[in-house]
């Protein structure tokens, strides 16, 4: 007999169900009082390693621009960059929903590109989602994504592709008029059907009031502890990323300090002639006498 389907565990638990999460089991998720973890990934291998850790969201992030591409931002990142690595990402999940971030002038130029593109994500890039930047001015993008059968996650609040706007990365809703202002587009984009809604940059209370107000899950990022879930860079999370993370950011690994001495005890062991060892080399024993050896 054929067990149903079930969606993300109980609360707490961390090892991944045997059926692949889906777009309502996170609403169901944040009804159930269950956190929500999303972890930005670029790469199959590291991709199967978060899948099998019970990771609910793979996120392919534009953030790939800066911790992959090198970058100094997110807008240079195209849509056939980000194609590449949604395919790769989507190959190792078996357990994790995953969401392709839609780059820069991916879906501002126009609902035909931001279809077309968006399309793209779930065709080719074998991505469940796709995620777009913007408030309630993005309400009836949204709608036209739905109507071509594409879950979207939105994103409000310190939003990366609005860096110029805003003047460089800084934390948004501080004054009151700007919080209402973000509580505002929120509500908008929940009822034009976002499934989720990411709250980057913003104070906690802020955070807060946006959970209170809306039925969909919200996922922080920098946004408090009152959110329904959290999402990181996993460059941030093991320490591969570049100068100083974020203030919201806790690193759980050095990863990046431990491949760097991998690299310089590579590079002693060849250069003083211990690698290879005898245990890392082939032999064949019929051919000895056939090779010329040279003479001292």
């Amino acid at each position: 007999m054929n067990r149903p389907a079930e969606g993300p565990g109980a609360p707490g638990e961390s090892s991944p169900s045997t059926s692949r999460v889906t777009v309502p089991e996170l609403r169901a998720a944040r009804e159930r009082g269950r956190k929500i973890v999303v972890l930005t990934v670029y790469d199959y291998p590291t991709a199967r390693i978060l899948d099998a850790s019970g990771v609910d969201v793979l996120l392919v992030g534009d953030s790939l621009g800066n911790n992959v591409l090198g970058y100094e931002s997110t807008l240079p990142v195209t849509m056939e960059e980000m194609l590449h690595h949604t395919r790769a990402v989507a190959r190792a999940a078996r357990h994790a929903l995953v969401v392709g971030d839609m780059p820069y002038l991916s879906f501002q130029t126009g609902r035909r590109d931001a279809v077309k593109n968006a399309g793209r994500f779930l065709k080719e890039g074998g991505a469940a989602a796709v995620k777009i930047e913007g408030g309630r001015k993005r309400a009836g993008l949204v709608e036209a994504l739905l109507d071509a059968e594409v879950p979207v996650m939105g994103h409000i609040g310190l939003t990366p592709q609005s860096v110029h706007l805003m003047g460089g990365y800084r934390v948004q809703g501080k004054r009151i008029d700007q919080a209402r202002a973000l509580v505002e587009d929120a509500k908008a984009l929940e009822k034009a059907g976002v499934f989720s809604l990411v709250l980057e940059g913003m104070p906690e209370s802020v955070g807060q009031a946006i959970t209170e107000a809306v039925s969909i899950p919200t996922i922080g990022i920098g946004a408090g502890r009152f959110c329904d879930g959290q999402v990181l860079v996993f460059h941030d999370l093991v320490g591969l990323g570049e100068g100083t993370p974020p203030k919201f950011a806790r690193r759980y690994a050095s990863i990046g300090d431990e491949i760097a001495s991998a690299a310089r005890r590579f590079v002693g062991d060849v250069r003083d002639g211990s690698f290879p060892s005898e245990a890392e080399t082939y032999s064949a024993p019929a051919v000895v006498g056939i090779v010329k050896t040279r003479r001292p």
